[in-house]
């Protein structure tokens, strides 16, 4: 389960040392390259409430070996990329091969608690969140090894082991389950809206396109995201089965509230994942190595903070003190230039590990304590969306404050930036009362 849950992460983060040599490599400036970030998270953003309702439906094992199985394809459709335009198609498949992961994960997890009638398994959580989270500090690290012994190929091509690591264990371990039929004893598949999704994924494509590049002559994006949003709206709430149960969500304020702090704290963390390392190769002129490893105090603190406070219930707690803490590290990033020392930057990214820490484990665990228990793998992958979308208006803030090469006026710019989303993330969670309530009632499962 850990281990499928962590491929898009790790792939999340390990480009971020790699945007700058792919640049070299193909001549493409940093409004170029953003694309393999934003190509990622456009498909995964898509592809992760979607596999999640077929988790739902069907079983977590089917999806989980296709999903896998893709990732590898992808890895090596990465490693033998002639170009950007290949590369960053690469990248879209790998956004899809990595979302069954999670939700197949979450919905294990329910499952089991199900079974043997225990409470909400906060150990397992735990664990699951501490990889998820700790594996997207490690990926710049781990990229920058890779980079120095194999070049940024070697980025990619570590999907392909991980790959066949996902498909030997997940076709030994995970639970076979049979293809579920209704009451009347027919098969589920009346019950997969695809109307849903094709209109779902239609509102998000045009929506984030629009965000990568926001300008008047694309004025046909946000009017076409507006009615794919209006014709999904009609549709679910006429559906019989639908995709997204608007119903059942818009009268869970507690989720759709988390979902807002996903949007936000993950605009932040990956700002900072992606902004920051490259201002550290191109601004400050660390090697890619370098700007890995001066990530590592980042990854310390994260796993030592998510571990030693990952079997609380303590969700309000965790989201307030993170974000506390996101707006003391954006804070500290306008203090950053050209000439400032390494020591400096080792406790910038100190700071940055405490909010990485707890924020996500909270959000995870407010969802598996908010959501519909039967349809947790929808849940799980909207939240999923929420972070990649989170994501993709980081690289889109990236790209717009670096037009040319990272540089400190620009980091500067995109520090503003994560301060006003830190800010707004803290303000929900101290307006919200729900939070008082949330985790703090053991489950009854």
């Amino acid at each position: 389960m850990i281990l499928g849950s962590v491929l898009n992460p790790v792939n999340s983060s390990i480009i971020s040392v790699s945007l700058v040599p792919i640049g070299a490599a193909f001549g493409a400036a940093p409004a170029r390259t953003a694309w393999l970030i934003s190509a990622l998270y456009l498909a995964t953003a898509i592809g992760q409430p979607v596999v999640g309702r077929l988790v739902d439906l069907y079983g977590p094992r089917r999806l989980y070996l296709v999903g896998t199985a893709l990732t590898g394809v992808a890895g090596l459709a990465g490693v033998l990329a002639p170009g950007l335009g290949v590369l960053i198609a690469a990248r879209v498949l790998l956004g899809l091969g990595t979302c069954a992961g999670y939700p197949a994960s979450m919905h294990l997890i329910r499952s089991e608690a199900r079974r043997t009638g225990h409470d909400s398994p906060a150990g397992v959580l735990t664990a699951l969140s501490v990889a998820n989270q700790t594996i997207a500090v490690i990926g710049p690290t781990l990229g920058g090894l890779l980079i120095g012994v194999g070049g940024w190929r070697a980025t990619l091509a570590v999907n392909i082991p991980l790959s066949l690591a996902c498909l030997v264990l997940g076709r030994r371990r995970l639970p076979r389950t049979p293809v579920p039929r209704a009451a009347d004893g027919v098969r589920l598949t009346t019950r997969v809206d695809l109307a849903g999704m094709l209109l779902f994924a239609t509102m998000l494509v045009s929506l984030l396109l629009f965000l990568m590049h926001p300008q008047t002559s694309h004025w046909y994006l946000p009017v076409t995201t507006a009615a794919a949003a209006t014709a999904l709206t009609l549709r679910e709430l006429r559906a019989a089965h639908p995709f997204i149960d608007l119903r059942v969500l818009a009268g869970n304020r507690p989720l759709i509230a988390t979902y807002a702090r996903a949007l936000l704290s993950y605009v932040v963390s990956y700002a900072f994942l992606y902004g920051v390392t490259q201002w550290m190769q191109q601004g400050r002129g660390l090697t890619p190595s370098q700007a890995g490893l001066a990530q590592l105090p980042l990854f310390a603190t994260a796993i030592l903070v998510s571990t030693a406070t990952g079997r609380r219930n303590a969700i309000r707690g965790k989201l307030l003190v993170g974000g506390v803490g996101q707006v003391a590290a954006c804070a500290l990033l306008l203090t950053l230039g050209a000439g400032s020392p390494v020591w400096l930057l080792l406790a910038v990214s100190l700071v940055f590990g405490i909010p990485q820490g707890l924020t996500g484990l909270a959000l995870q665990n407010s969802v598996y304590h908010q959501a519909d228990p039967q349809r947790l793998g929808t849940s799980a992958g909207l939240l999923r969306t929420f972070g990649y979308l989170g994501a993709i208006v980081a690289a889109a803030a990236g790209a717009a404050c670096y037009p040319h090469r990272a540089d400190t006026a620009g980091l500067h710019e995109l520090a503003w930036f994560m301060l006003g989303c830190a800010v707004l993330f803290l303000a929900l969670t101290l307006a919200d009362r729900a939070l008082r309530l949330t985790g703090a009632v053991k489950d009854a499962v």
